[in-house]
């Protein structure tokens, strides 16, 4: 039986119900972020704000990328000849609230546009296929490549001041002329989209099938996929795999890097050497202090900021213990002074193409002779790898010749608990204890290239001249390690470069930054001498 009470407290909560929907209903939740601000809108206002402007040059040129887009294009088109292709850039990702983080355009996108830096969120790439008795056709074209974004909110429309986008927020911005000069390709307003992408679609003979790069932008799918529904493309299993096709094509594509893509990767590594260089003029302020781990990271990434988009990657500072966590990014540690510094850390240029480079310091400046000898034995194996690096070859040689020397040196050190060729076999592996990541990736748009290349492709294809890869072997004593003798618990030691494979062999793209023990040595003193010299007179560091 319900009691009185019951019903009452029922009653009250109908009505608070009712209170809440009605208040809803008046403003939603996600317009609320704006309530901080009063916006006039008075209709003077809106007609004052839209007279009274100069010209706005955005002052582009052609990107020297331009050059190299047709060429991946026409090799995208011939692969799937009968497709519609959809290439977002991506949204911004929200960080909290209402800030996103510094916008970066998805890898494909950015590989068949040339656009990097912050350009441009939103926008989507189409190549759509031509018709077979087409001027194109007739010229050898499969497709039409035709890049639609928004156009400029300038002065000239209320967009300028009340949209996110508005260059009143966010400050001049190409128009769609100025996209056209830059990349080479023709644009259109991103309104026209749906339309592009729904016309002729269907699974009969001589339609068109939609394939999109699902990750980069779940609006765009979401678009595709209403799309495929509504004209008989039903088979979800069917339509991923077609999307999968062209990302695993985009990746595959990207393995063997042109002159431009060369040259980039040799800017970021130059970059990314004075990044280094500021570390280590940093290092000497920074030893014994709380987070002073972050003091070194602020270093490099305010030179990632000057010289190029950001960081490639979360730039690793490891000291002591923490140099054994293999992405080790939370950077809180402090620097003592006698142990070993780890230091993973890339520059991304303007284009998107970034380094990947780890140094590993004395803190004090110099080696201790039980240091110089794990030291030595790391870039020992680094230099097998490199060694084993011929032309034709596959990741498999790098990685067996790295492997190999890793696990002569721990036995050198009495500490394999088995004979070097039984922990080489495939039941063995013992040394891997001390080294269970891989050492050889791709590099190029993305830290990690190429990543959703198969394996087939990945790990079994030769490696051609042109072909931009790391080698990066290390030890990594963890300091609760009780099957090592103690001074070696809390010890992690890597050593990476970024290599080139050439007709006559590889190439160190990085060899300008020090990594010889001797080397390292004198590359830190210099530093720290510089950065006294450079502090004011009179003041202490």
């Amino acid at each position: 039986m319900v009691s009185a009470d019951d019903e009452a407290r029922k009653a009250q909560a109908a009505k608070r119900y009712e209170a809440d929907e009605e208040e809803l209903t008046a403003q939603a939740v996600g317009e609320r972020v704006t309530n901080r601000t009063l916006s006039p809108k008075s209709e003077s206002f809106k007609a004052f704000m839209t007279e009274g402007w100069g010209e706005v040059d955005p002052g582009v040129e052609p990107l020297e990328s331009s050059k190299y887009i047709p060429a991946r294009l026409e090799a995208l088109g011939r692969r799937f000849p009968d497709s519609r292709i959809v290439l977002p850039a991506g949204q911004p990702k929200a960080r909290n609230n209402d800030c996103d983080y510094a916008f970066r355009a998805d890898t494909s996108f950015a590989y068949y546009t040339g656009l990097g830096e912050d350009y441009e969120a939103g926008a989507v790439l189409v190549l759509d296929p031509v018709a077979p008795d087409s001027p194109e056709a007739k010229a050898g074209r499969t497709h039409v490549a035709t890049l639609y974004l928004r156009p400029r909110a300038d002065q000239n429309t209320e967009d300028y001041y009340r949209s996110g986008y508005g260059e009143y927020w966010v400050g001049a911005r190409p128009g769609l002329a100025e996209f056209t000069t830059m990349t080479g390709l023709q644009t259109r307003d991103i309104s026209q989209l749906d339309d592009a992408l729904s016309k002729d679609v269907g699974p009969e003979n001589g339609a068109v099938q939609l394939r999109v790069i699902r990750e980069a932008d779940a609006e765009v799918t979401g678009e595709v996929e209403r799309i495929r529904e509504q004209n008989g493309w039903n088979d979800p299993d069917r339509n991923r795999a077609a999307d999968d096709r062209l990302h695993e094509f985009a990746a595959e594509a990207r393995m063997v890097k042109d002159e431009y893509e060369v040259g980039e990767i040799r800017k970021a590594v130059a970059a990314t050497h004075r990044g280094f260089d500021r570390m280590l003029a940093a290092l000497p302020r920074a030893l014994d202090k709380p987070r002073s781990e972050r003091i070194l990271e602020g270093a490099f990434n305010a030179n990632a900021r000057e010289e190029g988009n950001d960081e490639g990657y979360g730039t690793i500072v490891a000291s002591g213990p923490h140099a054994a966590t293999l992405h080790w990014e939370r950077n809180t540690g402090s620097i003592d002074s006698g142990e070993l510094l780890l230091i993973d850390a890339g520059v991304e240029v303007n284009s998107l193409y970034t380094a990947d480079i780890t140094r590993t310091f004395p803190t004090n400046g110099k080696f201790t002779p039980f240091q110089r000898r794990l030291y030595e034995a790391v870039l020992k194996a680094q230099q097998a790898g490199f060694d084993a690096a011929k032309p034709g070859v596959t990741y498999h040689h790098i990685h067996d010749a790295v492997m190999r020397s890793i696990a002569e040196s721990l036995h050198e050190f009495g500490i394999l608990p088995v004979s070097v060729e039984e922990s080489l076999s495939p039941e063995g592996q013992q040394h891997r204890r001390w080294l269970a990541c891989g050492v050889a990736h791709h590099l190029g748009l993305d830290v990690h290239d190429c990543a959703q290349a198969r394996f087939e492709s990945y790990q079994e294809r030769p490696i051609t001249p042109g072909i931009t890869f790391t080698i990066e072997p290390g030890l990594y004593f963890k300091e609760n390690d009780l099957l090592v003798p103690p001074e070696y618990r809390g010890i992690g030691i890597r050593i990476e470069d970024d290599v080139l494979m050439t007709e006559n062999g590889p190439e160190w793209i990085s060899k300008a930054i020090p990594k010889q023990p001797d080397d390292v040595e004198a590359w830190m003193a210099e530093q720290a001498s510089k950065a006294e010299k450079a502090q004011p007179s009179g003041k202490a560091q």
